[in-house]
């Protein structure tokens, strides 16, 4: 938290305890509505209600509330009265009001959308036919367009007299029927004789998305493009609305996050659970389940081959050794992976040349690690064949579970499930059962040259 934010915090913090309410309204009509925002992560409920109740500008609450996290934003509502939470929703754009009206009771939300104007309502209800996560669901209906009939005149003019538009640094255009035509950069607008018609000078071949595309693919797009804003049309090429840049930066804020989340085999809403352990250790428990499964399944290993354990109980002391080794090299792969399937940059067309990579990068790091954890196996212990045994075992267990990093997000991406749960639980756990298996499979064929060790 920079300077100013803590300065901002310890402000309203003390405003609140010693309720001087004048004082903190003062406060929020000079500060961003980015800044106030920007506190209720550090607030518990009680004050934010405080904080939200003291905002006087409804206008200016609609865009504190649009900058929250929407389930925040939701949970924050409902401890409000029923009239004000219509009142700042009608002042809000309608994709925030969707997603904010989604993360709320079903009943309250039913409540909210009969107390709404007829026109909006109709228009929240339409975009929340759509998934939360598809273009439909984070795309703003009110944008600006123009028919292909009109000329450049009469389009400057319908420029100047747009009201709540979300963007017109892009102009698009349509025919009769809506269906979307081309675009025009508003330099191209100011820059061709007034007479002229669109029709004449839009650029066709416009990039659009379909309303049933996921919004990380949207995110790709604009990202690949360079562009402020992306149109969203239906499958006859309907201009439905427009997906802008803001919302694409929360589209991959939010996909980073809950693959971070997922590869550390928590969850987002925890966020949302407070101090609420039980319910936080619930979350958290399916995946600690599979590593102790894994683990067991890894104690099963090291009994299978107990005879050879009996013969050279040197072999314990590296079996952190291997299994660690493994487990970090197979994490760095599979989150390169995870990233580089969330980015584009990596596809099921592109795995084989990842795949070989990975493998010889993990060769590369194997052959390293397992020269010098091999001297140092026979150094300690005094034997060659001990030095040796690990080494193998160590450059083996390496390139093994370096492929493994991509073996084991590109099959979850295969098979249709989010390849970020496969980084953590799954490929450390498999790691650790396969570098067990190698270091004593790999021991038991040298178990005559180390019988004399004790």
């Amino acid at each position: 938290m920079d300077r100013k934010i803590q300065l901002l915090l310890d402000t309203v913090k003390k405003l609140i305890r010693r309720s001087a309410h004048p004082h903190l309204t003062n406060l929020l009509y000079k500060t961003h509505p980015a800044d106030i925002a920007h506190l209720f992560r550090y607030l518990d409920l009680k004050e934010q209600r405080i904080l939200f109740h003291l905002i006087d500008d409804t206008d200016k609450a609609a865009e504190v509330l649009s900058e929250i996290d929407h389930a925040t934003s939701a949970q924050l509502l409902t401890q409000i009265d029923k009239e004000t939470i219509v009142e700042v929703l009608q002042s809000m754009p309608y994709d925030d009001s969707v997603d904010i009206i989604q993360n709320m009771p079903d009943e309250l939300a039913e409540e909210i959308l009969d107390s709404m104007q007829d026109d909006l309502s109709d228009e929240i209800e339409q975009l929340m036919q759509y998934r939360e996560d598809s273009a439909g669901g984070i795309m703003s209906t009110e944008f600006f367009s123009l028919s292909q009939d009109l000329t450049v005149r009469e389009s400057i003019a319908a420029l100047q007299e747009a009201e709540d538009a979300e963007m017109v640094f892009y102009v698009y255009v349509i025919d009769e029927y809506r269906h979307l035509v081309g675009v025009l950069s508003l330099r191209q607008l100011l820059t061709v004789p007034p007479s002229r018609q669109l029709r004449d000078i839009v650029a066709p071949g416009v990039i659009s998305v379909r309303d049933d595309m996921d919004q990380e693919e949207v995110a790709q797009l604009v990202a690949k493009y360079n562009i402020l804003a992306i149109p969203v049309v239906d499958d006859q090429n309907r201009l439905l609305g427009i997906i802008t840049v803001d919302d694409v930066i929360d589209v991959l804020r939010q996909e980073a996050t809950e693959d971070i989340y997922k590869m550390a085999g928590a969850s987002e809403e925890e966020l949302l659970l407070g101090h609420k352990s039980f319910k936080i250790a619930r979350l958290r428990l399916p995946w600690l389940l599979i590593n102790m499964l894994g683990g067991v399944v890894t104690g099963y290993m090291m009994w299978w081959f107990q005879m050879t354990l009996k013969e050279v109980i040197a072999l314990i002391s590296f079996v952190p050794v291997i299994t660690g080794m493994g487990g970090n090299v197979g994490g760095q792969s599979a989150t390169i992976v995870v990233r580089g399937f969330a980015t584009g940059r990596i596809d099921l067309t592109t795995l084989r040349q990842v795949f070989f990579k990975e493998l010889r990068v993990g060769l590369i790091m194997g052959a390293v690690c397992g020269c010098l954890v091999g001297l140092i196996a026979w150094i300690w212990h005094q034997n060659v064949y001990l030095g040796l045994v690990v080494g193998l075992a160590m450059i083996t267990a390496m390139t093994v579970a370096s492929t493994m990093g991509v073996l084991a997000p590109a099959f979850f991406k295969r098979i249709g499930v989010d390849p970020a749960i496969a980084s953590t639980p799954f490929v450390q756990t498999s790691n650790d059962i396969t570098g067990i298996l190698i270091y004593f499979s790999t021991a038991t064929l040298f178990l005559d040259s180390l019988r004399g060790m004790r």
